[in-house]
């Protein structure tokens, strides 16, 4: 294989959380005064640390959002997680093939390490990533499009950089891989082509990643 550490997003190239996660953040801050559709929801937040929509608000709006936030929010999103989330399809193929051939893999996620953790076991995808192997925006100062999360994840996992490639499906994490210095995989089957453009590659299937990875 071309690459040494193969890198995941988790929402929406593990789990199938997107519309989830969007559908719920759109209504909550609509239901805070702040209107926002599902579609502005997965523009301007899809897979961005949670800070994110704190820092856009409050330039927007001058408004800062109540202090419990984040809890309610991700007791909603949980609560949701355990009645609809499923892995993506076609995500547990491409690990068993990862592992029957020893290529070490990650997930660095935007999300806290909760979210991923309550995703995995809902999924059944908790036997394929012990602790050493999930890293998330909370273990840096910076999420994602800065680089910090996936550097801090090739350095715990002892690669470089240009040994790595990420999967990603969305602007903010094509961004944080290019300016890691890194190769990245873009999923277009939730974001528009054109919108990850500075991915190395686009795949639109699960089944088409194991032959992009080489």
């Amino acid at each position: 294989m071309r690459y040494d550490l193969v890198i995941f997003d988790n929402d929406g190239v593990l789990v199938d959380s997107e519309p989830i996660s969007n559908r719920l953040l759109a209504a909550y801050l609509t239901e805070l005064g702040h209107p926002t559709s599902y579609e502005d929801s997965i523009r301007d937040y899809m897979g961005s640390a949670m800070h994110r929509v704190h820092d856009l608000v409050l330039e927007r709006t001058g408004e800062r959002l109540p202090a419990d936030f984040d809890d309610v929010f991700h007791a909603r999103v949980f609560a949701a997680f355990e009645r609809e989330l499923k892995p993506v399809a076609g995500a547990v193929e491409v690990l068993e093939a990862l592992s029957a051939r020893g290529v070490p893999y990650c997930v660095a996620s935007s999300g806290s390490h909760e979210r991923i953790r309550v995703g995995h076991r809902t999924t059944g995808l908790d036997r394929w990533f012990d602790d050493a192997r999930i890293f998330s925006s909370q273990d840096v100062g910076r999420g994602k499009p800065a680089p910090d999360l996936f550097l801090y994840a090739a350095r715990r996992m002892g690669v470089a950089p240009e040994r790595c490639v990420v999967v990603e499906d969305s602007p903010l994490g094509v961004r944080a891989a290019v300016a890691a210095g890194m190769d990245v995989l873009g999923f277009t089957a939730m974001t528009p082509a054109e919108r990850l453009s500075g991915a190395n590659e686009l795949f639109s299937g699960m089944g088409e990643l194991i032959d992009l990875l080489g």
